[in-house]
């Protein structure tokens, strides 16, 4: 399978990953989170992020002796072709399931809060034809993009966090533990996927300058995300309570709608367009994950050709629901559930299996 060329260093990697999985924080994902955890939902995260680290150091060890393999191609050396093939087939669809989810969520958060005239499908196919046109760039072009663009990501969302804590009351986040500790391990048992991101990363792990900088980025990008997650649930908490809170769709949005800074009026829309361009940016990359993973698997050496037609079937099947915050919130639950075994259990067995054919034998630092 032919890969894209360009490569990426470690600041447009740790860039990119922040942008793709900490943009978990501005759509359904917290309301997900407090729905059990309550307003100890930011534990739950931080509980996640923890545990995350197990899979993920697995998946590195294992790239750690294969630096020239993506996660498909080490997948059918250590499953075989046939098995293997059947892995990543289930991967795929996992990948692109979420990616019409994720995708549809973002275009009812736009169409709702933004565009409320513009009829949705309009939207959503805009939307998607510019990802399909970021992620035909490349995998450069996206880190690079995710680098020039994150310094004003971040300082927005650092004046929008300011704001909520100062308009927030502290005593909403107490009892720290919300109804105990049973439904924070329910959360984390079901919803371990939120950071199922770093699986499908190793897709374009040897476009990364080095193994170095891929283990160092990861580890970074992965520590970064939780403290913002868990930041923002303590904020949306304070500012909302959580009763309220998890029965916003968008917390974020909400937030930036009810906020008020100075002499401003209608804050959300100097919020917007940096949350947009980021959103380019995701999709984008999960386009690029997609078709990579499709073009290992139909063994396609040009696989960018293959970005419209999945761009194609997002479009369609995403503006399909009817009711999509409910509709497309009750999907995207159901695939936190099924991602999380794959996420949790696949990087070990795949250490398992190398450890088994003895691939560590001639491991380099």
């Amino acid at each position: 399978m032919k890969q894209n060329k360009g490569t990426i260093g470690i600041k447009e990697y740790i860039a990119l990953v922040i942008l793709t999985v900490g943009a978990k924080l501005s759509d359904d994902t917290p309301a997900i989170l407090f729905e059990n955890a309550k307003n100890a939902g930011w534990i739950a995260v931080a509980l996640i992020g923890l545990l995350s680290v197990l899979p993920i150091l697995f998946m590195l060890k294992v790239f750690s002796v294969h630096r020239e393999k993506n996660l498909h191609e080490i997948i059918l050396h250590l499953f075989g072709k046939f098995i293997g093939n059947i892995v990543s087939v289930l991967l795929l669809f996992g990948g692109v399931f979420a990616l019409i989810v994720d995708s549809g969520i973002s275009t009812d958060i736009i169409s709702s809060f933004y565009f409320t005239k513009t009829p949705p499908i309009i939207v959503y196919s805009i939307l998607m034809m510019v990802c399909a046109y970021g992620a035909k760039r490349g995998f450069e072009h996206i880190g690079t993009a995710a680098w020039l663009l994150l310094p004003y990501v971040k300082i927005t969302l650092f004046i929008v966090l300011l704001f909520s804590f100062g308009g927030g009351t502290f005593g909403f986040i107490y009892p720290l533990w919300g109804e105990g500790m049973l439904p924070i391990i329910k959360t984390v048992a079901k919803d371990m996927s939120i950071y199922a991101d770093f699986l499908y990363i190793g897709l374009v792990a040897p476009l990364v300058t080095s193994f170095k900088v891929l283990k160092k980025g990861t580890i970074w990008a992965l520590a970064i995300v939780t403290f913002e997650i868990c930041i923002a649930m303590v904020a949306f908490v304070m500012l909302f309570d959580y009763t309220t809170a998890e029965m916003l769709a968008y917390p974020f949005h909400e937030t930036i709608r009810y906020i008020h800074i100075g002499f401003l009026s209608n804050v959300e829309t100097f919020f917007f367009p940096f949350w947009l361009v980021a959103t380019f940016i995701r999709f984008s990359f999960y386009l690029y994950l997609s078709a990579t993973l499709l073009g290992g698997i139909l063994k396609i050496k040009e696989f960018e050709y293959l970005i419209p037609l999945l761009t194609t079937i997002v479009i369609l099947l995403g503006a399909a629901p009817e009711s999509p915050s409910i509709t497309l919130s009750a999907a995207r639950k159901m695939n936190f559930q099924l991602l999380t075994p794959a996420f949790f259990v696949l990087p070990p067995l795949m250490w398992i299996l190398a450890k088994i054919r003895g691939d560590f034998k001639n491991e380099t630092a």
